[in-house]
């Protein structure tokens, strides 16, 4: 992976990247983050490749974007379900601290 360069007028830049033996230049404003996905992607395409029989580059990518898309979506599953349980959580409390006000009111009503 290679050099960066400014571009003229704004913070975007050109970063030069390799993945899978091929080289590409990207836009973007953050080269280093542009630099960790390639590397994401190379070594995805690298573990693949090593795992099938299959030297077209074309079907290596489609595969480890696949690869990738599955770990995506296992992740927000599982986030989703963190949020799904700590909103339950969030209700669950709320519904408790409410009662409780309730029932302070209810006493200082019949005190006052």
């Amino acid at each position: 992976m290679a050099d960066s360069q400014n571009e003229s007028n704004d913070a975007t830049q050109f970063v030069t990247v390799d993945i899978y033996d091929q080289t590409y230049r990207l836009r973007g404003q953050d080269s280093a983050y542009i630099h960790q996905l390639a590397d994401v992607v190379d070594t995805k395409m690298r573990a693949v490749a090593a795992q099938g029989k299959s030297v077209d580059s074309l079907r290596v990518a489609v595969l480890a974007a696949l690869n990738i898309a599955d770990e995506l979506i296992s992740l927000e599953q599982r986030y989703n379900a963190l949020i799904g349980a700590e909103k339950e959580n969030v209700r669950s409390r709320a519904s408790k601290l409410s009662g409780m006000l309730d029932a302070i009111l209810t006493e200082d009503r019949k005190i006052g």
